[in-house]
């Protein structure tokens, strides 16, 4: 039976490691691409953490400037998934709370990810508890 990804077919352990060597490949040349005709913007893939209750978002993908702050960026997501002022939101980067005082630039420089992107996950409890 063929696992999808993306618009990948794998039919195998074999065909499923090419595949998301391929679906990589094609993320970094998408975050070249990007990164080139947006210097002055962060490549996001923002995820809802596994087992959250908190409301799934409508858009992973986001272009950020890189001058925003990660309380800045939190604000966006909050929005984006339309919580409640009084409900609590974490946003985790490599399963560690970023400052939100810090820059998604400098974010981006200490923890993006091979293909180009920063993975961010985001949470109504902080799950992994780190700070």
């Amino acid at each position: 039976m063929p696992i999808v990804y993306g618009l990948f077919f794998c039919f195998g352990i074999t065909e499923f490691s090419s595949c998301m060597c391929h679906l990589s490949e094609r993320r970094q040349a998408e975050a070249n691409r990007i990164r080139e005709k947006y210097p002055d913007r962060i490549p996001v893939i923002v995820e809802k953490a596994e087992r959250s209750d908190i409301p799934d978002i409508d858009k992973k993908k986001y272009l950020v400037p890189a001058d925003l702050t990660v309380g800045q960026f939190v604000y966006v997501v909050r929005k984006r998934i339309k919580l409640s002022a009084e409900k609590a939101i974490f946003i985790f980067v490599k399963n560690t709370l970023p400052p939100t005082a810090a820059l998604m630039s400098a974010i981006y420089e200490e923890n993006k990810d091979e293909d180009g992107f920063l993975y961010m996950t985001y949470s109504g409890e902080n799950t992994f508890g780190l700070f």
